[in-house]
């Protein structure tokens, strides 16, 4: 090819982009997605626990689907993770469907860290930090809770600012959208962009966190993400379809 065609080539394709660039109309309106946007890529291989590490005796996968599960025979005694090896997200979202069965307790971790259990000091997977909450009766499902941490950062329905030099302050609050969240499966949906944390179920904000501590400790830019089986009776929690777009 000749310089001329590679910038007849060049040209023709620039042209074609911006003939495709987005022009905002006055009529135009937000629009609600019916599929993922660009850039979200799967976190399980749909057959294995390739790439995550957590204790088999708690964790499997089943017919495509992330299986966390305690019996009478394998009851804990402290929280347990199985945590993706993919590397530490910053800024991002993250999709997942889960199904909880009513007596469970659950949460997906980002932004985390193992760290040394002191319940059980042979445990490896025991993690701090920030958590999509999930329970099978629904009391905290969508809510911010640090795990290990700060605990509490925002209630569901809640809008917080956290600090760290007092408790989380409640900016503004919303109409608790428990009433939104099924005995089946649901889509969770993490939009976390710097210090500004959002969790959303089925389509519906949960809770928002804009965390302003300035401890890189406490407020980490970057982190693990794991899924928990919480201390408990016997439960059973699912997740599919699992994927990621880094920003």
């Amino acid at each position: 090819m000749t310089s001329l065609s590679r910038r007849a080539l060049f040209l023709s394709t620039a042209a074609t982009a911006l003939a495709q660039k987005y022009v905002p109309k006055q009529s135009d309106r937000p629009e609600t997605l019916t599929t993922d946007e660009p850039g979200f890529v799967p976190l399980f291989d749909g057959k294995t626990l390739a790439g995550w590490d957590g204790d088999p005796r708690y964790w499997r996968m089943e017919a495509g689907v992330l299986v966390g599960e305690i019996t009478p025979e394998t009851v804990i005694k402290s929280n347990t993770f199985i945590v993706w090896k993919g590397g530490q997200p910053k800024d991002f979202e993250l999709k997942v469907d889960y199904r909880i069965t009513p007596t469970g307790n659950s949460g997906i971790n980002y932004r985390s860290a193992l760290i040394p259990d002191p319940v059980r000091p042979d445990h490896k997977f025991a993690m701090r930090g920030y958590q999509c909450d999930i329970d099978g009766r629904n009391v905290y499902t969508g809510q911010n809770y640090e795990e290990k941490g700060r605990l509490f950062l925002a209630l569901r329905g809640q809008v917080t600012r956290v600090t760290g030099d007092r408790k989380p302050i409640a900016l503004s609050t919303f109409a608790d959208p428990k009433e939104h969240i099924t005995a089946d499966w649901n889509a969770v949906h993490l939009i976390i962009r710097g210090n500004t944390l959002i969790h959303t179920i089925n389509g519906h904000v949960m809770s928002i966190v804009i965390d302003d501590d300035t401890d890189p400790i406490r407020h980490p830019a970057q982190g693990s993400i794991g899924v928990q089986v919480h201390v408990g009776p016997p439960m059973k929690v699912e997740y599919r379809n699992f994927r990621l777009k880094q920003l």
